[in-house]
């Protein structure tokens, strides 16, 4: 039998803002208290987490795969909107601090302001994980960013968050792979999630709801080119989701055409807590999300040719050591049946 396991959370590696040192009552040196723009501001910051000892365990104990989202160059940067020389020259000191302190392959050797992120990792015929690059290439978001359930430029049909090419390759790889399982490897959320329980649909204009054509259009397609099971697995939220991805978000009784799994951060939002006003409403607006919850934790996958198993793994409190860890909640996703069991 082939079995798979792996584990994620979300995306960001670290925060690009001031260091505070109001939490612990420290006082920050000025290299760190300033918001990271240089070569040597990122390389600093990437030393001062990887002086963590538990990061520094996760690193020696497990193989990584790693995408970057935004947060390490600046929040919610588009890569193809236009950028003054002072935005490339960050962005080109970010990579270069992003591919010194991650395990990225050659290929992923950055040229300036540009990298290459987006690659293909197979386990034999159970499972294919394509690895997204959802900033590098995407139009800059509609409507000022933000929150909005009034912006008619979300559902324009030639916005792009992967780019044609990326796009491309994409679904090429959906009509080639002879992989049971096709996990989609993502920054930002692709399941509509708004926030607003009653008539309005209010989301957030960063992730896939803000590229809604686009976001339609892979999903069609990997359900008209035969896509066995797809699975996406995100982060970005700094909370936990079990999702069906519909064929049509605004039509709750449309097909259901894939499983989304978001996970929550480690410790960024300090402890959270099991549901909050957010994710009560979110989870109230949302029928396609089966779970939401805003514990620190991460996610844990076990997959077999007949199904995936997903256990949200969660710790009550983060702000001290030696937290206890619990499975908060398991869905299965069985073999060419995209929707959601309790498991």
């Amino acid at each position: 039998m082939w079995t798979s396991c792996c584990t994620w959370a979300t995306t960001y590696y670290l925060y690009e803002y001031p260091v505070s040192g109001a939490v612990r009552q420290v006082e920050v040196p000025d290299h760190l208290a300033a918001e990271t723009v240089t070569l040597e501001q990122y390389r600093a910051r990437y030393g001062l987490y990887k002086s963590d000892p538990d990061l520094r365990a996760a690193h020696a104990r497990f193989p990584w795969v790693a995408v970057l989202d935004d947060h390490e160059v600046d929040n919610n940067w588009a890569g193809a909107a236009p950028a003054a020389d002072a935005e490339l020259a960050r962005r080109s000191a970010a990579f270069q601090a992003y591919y010194e302190n991650l395990p990225l392959r050659r290929a992923a050797l950055p040229e300036g302001p540009t990298m290459g992120l987006h690659r293909r990792i197979s386990w034999g015929r159970l499972a294919d994980l394509t690895v997204l690059d959802t900033r590098q290439y995407r139009d800059d978001q509609p409507c000022g960013d933000g929150f909005s359930s009034d912006c008619p430029d979300r559902f324009a049909p030639d916005r792009t968050l992967l780019g044609a090419e990326q796009r491309d390759w994409l679904l090429e790889g959906f009509a080639s792979s002879p992989a049971r399982w096709h996990v989609l490897g993502n920054q930002v959320p692709m399941a509509q999630t708004d926030v607003d329980p009653g008539a309005d649909t209010r989301v957030w204009l960063d992730p896939w709801d803000g590229y809604v054509a686009e976001r339609d259009r892979v999903l069609a397609e990997a359900t008209a080119l035969g896509v066995r099971n797809l699975v996406v697995v995100t982060g970005d939220r700094h909370q936990n989701y079990a999702a069906e991805l519909k064929a049509d978000h605004t039509d709750p009784d449309s097909a259901t055409v894939g499983t989304e799994f978001v996970g929550t951060s480690i410790s960024s939002s300090r402890d959270g807590e099991d549901l909050g006003e957010q994710g009560r409403a979110i989870l109230a607006a949302n029928p396609h999300l089966r779970f939401v919850n805003e514990q620190r934790g991460y996610v844990r996958c076990l997959v077999t040719p007949e199904r995936w198993q997903t256990d949200f793994r969660v710790v009550p409190y983060v702000t001290r050591p030696d937290a206890p860890v619990s499975t908060r909640a398991g869905f299965v996703v069985e073999d060419g049946h995209p929707g959601l069991l309790e498991g």
